[in-house]
């Protein structure tokens, strides 16, 4: 069982964390974004060496069609599904009892299907699977504004490591399947600025308060990833049962993103707002190694959309929930 004046650093850098992950989302224009924020994204370990590693799998199936509030006819978006499985690699350091320096990269799985035209001029419905990485991050935090560590404010920047052309496909070599916003890179570097701050409940909970905000300042061939603001307000308490600590949570998500721009852009079906709560759960199995997962699941949802009768493409495909789960490690 940790102390109390261990338990609040931990907490702090969890939240920290959770919000410079920037993971798996920046190409996302669907609404991947959500998992740098919340809870569990990263749990700092105790670590004799400052340093703590983290393995995590987060999936996504967008499998129905959105136009503005409502679901809409699968007919009005040449894009079907997108099913993803994200595994992220990344670590820490903590570089003096002030400062925390992160890094990660992660790996999309992709399959994707639409409906695409073949070298022969033929439309047809088509799966396009896609492994690739995406955007690495490095960020760097201060969480000396309080003893405690209980508040914190960071900067960060993503570098254009991932895939951000589409991959060619057999017969579909003229009409390349991936939009700018299906690929697991955008092409652009954006910096991220975040901030976070902790309470105690009681002896043993604690509530947390994050918000990032990204935005890109450099782009690549004519596609700008909307600007984006993501935020987690949330509670968690500690539970014992033995040696291992486990601990509830549940949590409100919400995101903010513009539309994209530029000339490989699809401005009118790109940007979104959303609300999700997210029940979660983080086991100490032992003081350097604990597993956190959650489900998130939308309780409102608005995302742009072109007019169906003016538009060959209308709307954004949206998932019926994300999942989330992380292994992390202090050496």
């Amino acid at each position: 069982m940790l102390t109390r004046s261990f338990r609040l650093p931990l907490l702090a850098g969890t939240a920290f964390i959770a919000l410079a992950t920037p993971g798996t989302a920046q190409a996302c224009a669907c609404g991947c974004g959500i998992f740098d924020v919340g809870d569990g994204t990263l749990t700092p370990q105790a670590s004799d060496s400052g340093l703590s590693v983290f393995f995590r799998y987060d999936y996504m199936d967008q499998d129905t069609n959105h136009e503005h509030g409502h679901p809409a006819p699968a007919a009005d978006n040449g894009d079907q599904r997108i099913e993803t499985s994200f595994f992220t690699l990344g670590g820490q350091y903590q570089l003096t009892p002030k400062w925390m320096l992160m890094a990660e990269l992660p790996l999309y799985k992709r399959q994707f299907t639409t409906i695409a035209t073949n070298d022969a001029g033929n439309s047809q419905i088509t799966r396009f699977p896609l492994t690739d990485l995406g955007d690495a991050e490095v960020n760097l935090t201060y969480t000396g504004f309080a003893k405690d560590m209980s508040t914190g404010l960071g900067l960060g920047v993503k570098l254009p490591t991932g895939r951000y052309t589409s991959p060619a496909f057999a017969n579909f070599t003229q009409n390349p399947p991936f939009d700018r916003d299906t690929l697991p890179g955008t092409g652009s570097t954006d910096l991220q600025v975040v901030g976070y701050h902790i309470g105690h409940i009681g002896a043993a909970g604690h509530w947390f308060a994050q918000a990032q905000y990204r935005f890109a300042v450099a782009i690549r061939d004519g596609y700008r990833p909307g600007n984006e603001l993501d935020g987690a307000v949330g509670v968690s308490y500690d539970l014992a049962a033995g040696h291992t600590r486990i601990a509830p949570t549940v949590q409100v998500l919400g995101s903010l993103r513009a539309h994209d721009t530029g000339l490989n852009a699809d401005p009118r079906n790109s940007g979104y707002q959303r609300l999700l709560v997210a029940p979660g759960l983080r086991v100490q199995l032992t003081r350097k190694l604990s597993v956190y997962g959650d489900v998130e699941l939308p309780v409102a949802q608005y995302v742009n959309a072109a007019n169906p009768a003016t538009a060959d493409t209308a709307g954004q495909l949206v998932a019926p929930a994300l999942f989330k789960l992380q292994l992390n490690y202090g050496f």
